[in-house]
């Protein structure tokens, strides 16, 4: 059987690699001229063999390393039951918002890889994705979690032990901004939902006492960088800040390859959970012809070889045996969900990250 073929553009590099940005990947994800570029590019998809099989995920900053892996057992996969196919996959990362966005905007992605479901919700009220788009998979399209976790310089010179020290004077932290980045918002909500959590106070009354708190951590943040992978940078490259907030996941790559013996894994007493919702964009798909392909992709994210991929990356796998395996890596943590805390997305996006809202006032206003 031939060697599939996988072309994988990432819009930005490792950080060992300084995330440089390719021009191409980089142009297809920002302003105008991203729109015209990626679609030119997907106009490709209908060229060449009806067989052929030319894919653009649309996915968040941080899960670049994961899909680069998983493409390749896609490939092999779907060319066991497709052997004349030509399989491409491109694909296209940032701040899980802007990528959203971008997608609305013109973008033609064949499927999404997000970290939000508001960031869905946004594709659906364009009409570029089902309604039902959490019926379409397994576990509500969700095939995989993850949490937010601290990462500190080595021997923690700062004894950051969990969310609380954040916000001691003289702590330098660097996080995304959550205007942009899904996964900033799960930082912010994380440490809110720590306060609350720790000062026993309701969200939906009176919580004065996470509010000074959150003031004083959001005052201690030296960067609000755009996404996830671009907070790494400053942390890693720029070396700005003392603690990066950041993904279990890219904390760990972080830790074990990119920065390893640099940097120390700090899991809080109290986090919140990362859902990473998918879903096919069927108004390009059923344009593209392309929906059944873009179906078996996110399909075999459920496979087992797929799952253990996840937890070998250290993303949370939704089947509960493969996760129970990599307990040594993924170990046991307390954990709440965004929603159970603090409503709906809905309600979420309008309290905090709309502009005026308690981000921006918290953000904005002097720590006592």
């Amino acid at each position: 059987m031939p060697t599939p073929t996988i072309i994988t553009e990432d819009t930005q590099k490792h950080p060992a690699k300084r995330f440089a940005w390719s021009i191409k990947a980089a142009t297809c994800l920002v302003g105008a001229l991203s729109v015209s570029a990626c679609n030119q590019a997907a106009s490709e998809q209908g060229a060449g063999s009806s067989s052929d099989v030319r894919l653009l995920n649309v996915s968040y900053d941080v899960s670049r390393d994961f899909y680069k892996d998983y493409n390749v057992l896609f490939a092999k996969d779907y060319k066991a039951t497709h052997p004349d196919s030509k399989v491409k996959i491109n694909q296209s990362h940032g701040g899980s918002s802007k990528q959203a966005l971008s997608v609305a905007n013109g973008l033609q992605a064949d499927v999404v890889t997000l970290n939000q479901n508001t960031d869905m919700n946004l594709l659906v009220k364009k009409g570029l994705v089902s309604a039902d788009w959490q019926q379409a998979f397994p576990d509500n399209a969700i095939p995989y979690t993850s949490t937010m976790v601290l990462l500190v310089r080595k021997g923690n010179p700062k004894q950051i032990s969990d969310w609380s020290d954040l916000a001691r004077a003289g702590v330098k932290v660097v996080m995304p901004n959550p205007k942009t980045s899904g996964t900033a918002r799960y930082a912010f909500l994380g440490a809110y939902g720590f306060g609350l959590h720790a000062f026993k106070e309701d969200p939906h009354s009176e919580h004065a006492k996470t509010d000074d708190y959150m003031q004083k951590l959001l005052s201690n943040v030296v960067t609000y960088d755009n996404g996830s992978r671009a907070a790494t940078t400053s942390f890693l490259q720029r070396e700005l800040g003392d603690v990066l907030i950041t993904t279990e996941n890219e904390a760990h790559l972080v830790a074990g390859k990119y920065a390893k013996g640099q940097v120390e894994l700090i899991y809080p007493s109290y986090s919140i959970q990362i859902k990473n919702p998918v879903a096919v964009v069927t108004a390009v798909t059923e344009k593209n012809g392309s929906t059944e392909a873009a179906k078996a992709y996110l399909d075999n994210l459920w496979q087992d070889d797929a799952q253990e991929l996840m937890a070998s990356m250290y993303l949370r796998p939704s089947n509960p045996k493969i996760l129970a395996k990599h307990k040594d890596t993924l170990p046991d943590i307390t954990t709440f969900e965004a929603t159970g805390v603090f409503g709906s997305w809905e309600t979420i996006m309008d309290t905090f990250f709309v502009d005026g809202g308690r981000f921006d006032t918290l953000a904005q206003s002097p720590a006592s």
